[in-house]
């Protein structure tokens, strides 16, 4: 475990908000890093471990990190509600733990500039929110972790829970567009407009069932159920067992290292690895979870299983003893400017690198879990 603790500390230390380590898709494009999902993911992992292990060097750090974009009027340095992106949002789930912890306003102006933002997402006919304004009339798996945790916390905590339907509707309708009936799985995007090039013309479903896709999604249902008052009733009950069953679903698919494949329901195939963002979502899924009380005991040792087989097969040191997390897809999307098809060989053609945010965010969401399990 002080390995991880280890790993992380270089990671903090190599990293500043223009230039943090773990942003691979900004490093490699020579980008300074502005307010993006992928250091949202990082910091609200950071302020996770703070929250289970009170030490003052990760909240110094995440809170820095996040003071430097926000002013005091609320307004967030290269945020821009306007592009109605629906992963902006997800960083923003940071500045409701700093308005606990600091009691500054500016936070608390910066969540309402965040939830502004959702009460303008267009909207498919059914009611989902776009994953884009570039993306018209398409539901991505991904979209629901970046947005309704968010979403749900708001509504409790700012809103009286006046928009709980709403939210509800939109898990709703992904498991009753993209869910497999076959597998329990889900696939990656939905297009309701039927047009997009990569979709089926009769169902508007993608071809595959990606692996960080699911976990982003297990990711979704857990974190909004954990953010919601359990009083509102039945569409809670109904998202507990939507969570459940999916987990059961991906465990018949965990491979014996504990891991999963990058296209999950075919680990034979040629070229098809084990990831590591996808695991490691997994592994805090399952963890917490069974935490909740959303999942059986037994469920546990899923976890843990996933959790110990990253560490084993994908956290290794350099020649000058620094670590680093292997096995993490950059980024898999479809259309767009790269005319992204959603095929097996296409999830096989995205770089493969280390250290990337997507994965260790996670991988520490999961080590805090694991932390929990000591305690």
């Amino acid at each position: 475990m002080d390995r991880i603790e280890k790993y992380i500390d270089e990671l903090m230390e190599k990293s500043t908000p223009d230039c943090p380590a773990w942003n691979m898709e900004k490093i490699m494009q020579g980008l300074k890093s502005t307010w993006n999902y992928v250091d949202g993911c990082m910091i609200k992992a950071v302020l996770e471990m703070y929250a289970i292990t009170s030490d003052e060097k990760y909240f110094q750090f995440a809170e820095a990190f996040i003071d430097c974009r926000v002013n005091e009027d609320g307004s967030i340095d290269g945020y821009d509600v306007n592009e109605l992106n629906i992963d902006n949002i997800n960083a923003g789930k940071t500045l409701f733990e700093l308005y606990d912890l600091t009691g500054r306003e500016k936070y608390r102006r910066a969540v309402d500039l965040v939830y502004s933002q959702i009460k303008q997402m267009p909207r498919t006919a059914e009611g989902s929110f776009w994953h884009k304004n570039i993306y018209p009339n398409q539901i991505w798996l991904d979209g629901l972790y970046m947005c309704q945790p968010f979403y749900m916390e708001y509504e409790t905590r700012f809103n009286n829970k006046k928009n709980y339907d709403d939210i509800f509707r939109q898990f709703d309708t992904v498991v009753k567009n993209m869910r497999d009936p076959k597998t329990g799985l889900y696939y990656h995007a939905y297009d309701a407009s039927r047009e997009m090039f990569w979709c089926d013309k009769v169902t508007g479903l993608s071809r595959n069932f990606w692996l960080r896709a699911l976990g982003w999604f297990s990711m979704a249902l857990l974190d909004t159920l954990d953010k919601a008052d359990a009083a509102c009733g039945e569409p809670y009950e109904n998202m507990k067992r939507t969570f459940a069953e999916l987990m059961e679903a991906m465990l018949r698919y965990q491979d014996e290292s504990g891991m999963w494949y990058q296209v999950v329901n075919v680990g034979g195939m040629e070229k098809n690895y084990l990831e590591t963002s996808g695991s490691s979502i997994m592994a805090y899924a399952l963890l917490k979870g069974v935490r909740l009380g959303f999942l059986p005991e037994l469920y546990r040792e899923y976890g843990r299983k996933a959790f110990h087989g990253i560490c084993d097969r994908y956290l290794t040191a350099d020649e000058q003893g620094s670590l680093h997390l292997g096995g993490i897809c950059l980024v898999a999307g479809l259309g767009g400017s790269q005319k992204r098809p959603g095929t097996f060989d296409y999830y096989m053609s995205e770089p493969v690198v280390s250290d990337d945010a997507k994965g260790v965010g996670p991988f520490l969401l999961a080590y805090t879990e694991m932390l929990r399990l000591e305690k």
